[in-house]
């Protein structure tokens, strides 16, 4: 949402619902749109340029690259919220010492909103660079400004009002995989069912000839039928298409707590970062409906809400973010000019770097079942998000896994299933789960802990979703008529892009590093891999920790180590 102004948390002007009813953000309206003194505007005045503005002329637009964040200075400017099924909604109005901004201006991307001169105006606009620099520079007003600009992001995803409009059925797989992909990656969006819109419906079928594919409606009106992430994710700005032949100290290859924390640490002390995900920002972590055991938040905090904030600061210092963008190879020959190493992206773009991070994690392991792919989507999950929360409300569902994540989830789903069977095939949850969380699991009167057991069969009507399960309960064969199964069953590490290139892997395929890839030696770097330059953190690493906690503290420790080898091959 390239420069917007104030925003209502309804996407209407703001009134004052029952307090049970009300976002996250309705009480915080002074942090959401301070007014900046006349002093604090002259601080500011060296980073930016003056504009003016007849009434009526366009300052930014939903759906297009946005300028900078703006400071009224004499005037108003209105700011409406625009889909591309042609509603407009007015937010709000921003006057003399109010900035119009939100948290996508740190990385100039797409508007999410219009902006108009109410009046004639004059405003001081601050570039997408100059922003960065005056947070970094500005420390305390920096923190007023972030902290704005991360509750208007919030208060724009809360509002239903914003972004593409997915058009489809409520049930429907590929419906389901945008809606993921986009609140993954914090971007607002809307959700219209067909089932309960008949003009949405006779247009998806119109426009997906007949096989009821879901449609993406951009701000400018364009139509999309089932576009894959990528593409999505291109055509609303989200991520750049340039050819970046520029010289990067670090790339980081994984946007999970490891490579976001190398990513804070890294720019914030001058070095030139481009950090990559294929997927979204926070890894298997951003999928946790709740960590209680992360140092310093005792009441917990989300996996994604720690994630977006971690992705923020790494912007505000400057790391560059490419996401969604996959390696495909990385190219460790160092043929190149600046004896580089470099990251072929699937995108047909090649990156160059001094050095590389590998902080690509692992992917959700897929037992082997029968059937399984054939209801991924329709009722087999990987994940338990607010979403598949409400899908199963008040319903009876299973959840295989023994580990944190399987706990976390399981606990967040008993707010929301009637009953959740969790199958693990030990004897117990202590060898595998934290004490806190084996404590929550027996308080909970609607977890049902199946030990000795193992899922063996899904069913259901080819093509639709999934309709009934059975597992063996040591000897005994059990059958639901359930709908959801939830599966935590471990990850694989995501190696596949380092083939060729070098980098020792274990039997496992996780990354060796210090004495086990190098040998003993003086010189030996604890998370150094066997290829001189390319370093590995948190899950995807051999040994190491799968905490989030330990993988925010490989990635701050990385950093020293970075410095050590880019001063010695300066």
């Amino acid at each position: 949402m390239r420069g917007i102004g104030a925003v209502a948390p309804q996407g209407v002007p703001m009134t004052n619902p029952p307090a049970e009813t009300r976002p996250a953000t309705a009480d915080r309206r002074h942090q959401m749109f301070p007014v900046l003194s006349d002093s604090e505007i002259a601080r500011i005045g060296r980073f930016g340029q003056i504009h003016h503005y007849a009434r009526g002329q366009r300052l930014f637009a939903a759906g297009e690259p946005g300028p900078g964040m703006y400071i009224v200075l004499k005037g108003v400017v209105a700011i409406s919220q625009r889909d591309g099924l042609g509603h407009v909604v007015p937010i709000t109005r921003q006057g003399p010492g109010e900035f119009v901004a939100e948290v996508g201006q740190l990385s100039g991307r797409h508007a999410l909103v219009d902006g108009y001169a109410d009046e004639d105006v004059e405003a001081l606009l601050v570039v997408p660079e100059q922003l960065r620099a005056l947070l970094v520079a500005e420390a305390e007003l920096g923190e007023r400004i972030v902290r704005a600009l991360i509750l208007r992001r919030v208060a724009l995803i809360e509002s239903g009002a914003s972004g593409p409009v997915l058009i489809g059925a409520a049930d429907s797989p590929d419906l389901r995989r945008l809606q993921n992909f986009l609140s993954r990656n914090g971007h607002p969006h809307q959700v219209v069912d067909t089932a309960s819109d008949h003009d949405s419906a006779a247009l998806l079928t119109q426009c997906s000839l007949q096989h009821a594919k879901p449609l993406a409606v951009l701000a400018d009106g364009t139509v999309l039928v089932n576009p894959g992430e990528d593409e999505l994710a291109r055509r609303l700005g989200m991520v750049d298409s340039e050819a970046h032949d520029e010289l990067f100290d670090i790339a980081i290859v994984g946007a999970g707590p490891a490579g976001l924390s190398t990513a804070v640490y890294a720019a914030s002390e001058g070095l030139k970062v481009v950090v990559l995900d294929c997927r979204y920002y926070g890894g298997q972590a951003g999928a946790s409906a709740r960590i209680e055991n992360y140092l310093g938040f005792p009441t917990g905090i989300s996996g994604q809400a720690l994630a977006g904030r971690a992705f923020v600061q790494a912007q505000k210092f400057g790391a560059q973010m490419l996401i969604p963008a996959q390696v495909q190879q990385l190219d460790c020959s160092r043929t190149g000019p600046d004896g580089e190493l470099v990251l072929q992206l699937t995108d047909g773009r090649r990156l160059r770097s001094r050095a590389v991070v590998v902080a690509s994690g692992a992917r959700y392991r897929r037992p082997d079942l029968p059937r399984l792919a054939e209801f991924e989507g329709r009722g087999i999950w990987y994940w338990a998000s607010p979403l598949e929360a409400k899908m199963c409300q008040r319903a009876e569902v299973v959840l295989v896994g023994g580990g944190n994540s399987a706990g976390q989830a399981a606990v967040y789903l008993s707010q929301h299933a009637a009953q959740v069977h969790m199958l693990v095939r030990g004897p117990n949850l202590a060898a595998s789960m934290s004490q806190y969380l084996v404590d929550r699991i027996a308080a909970a009167s609607n977890i049902a802990l199946r030990t000795h057991a193992s899922l063996t069969q899904l069913d259901g009507a080819p093509g639709q979703s999934l309709q009934r399960v059975r597992w063996r309960e040591r000897d005994e064969e059990i059958e639901r008529a359930l709908a959801h199964v939830f599966l935590f069953v471990g990850a694989d590490p995501e190696t596949a892009w380092l083939a060729g290139c070098g980098v020792a892997l274990d039997a496992h395929g996780f990354v060796l590093t210090g004495v086990a890839a190098q040998g003993q030696g003086p010189d030996c770097a604890l998370l150094e891999t066997s290829v001189p330059g390319v370093f590995a953190i948190g899950d995807v690493r051999a040994g190491s920790t799968k905490r989030v906690g330990a993988a925010i503290g490989e990635g701050a420790a990385v950093v020293a180590a970075l410095h050590q080898y880019l001063a010695a091959t300066a």
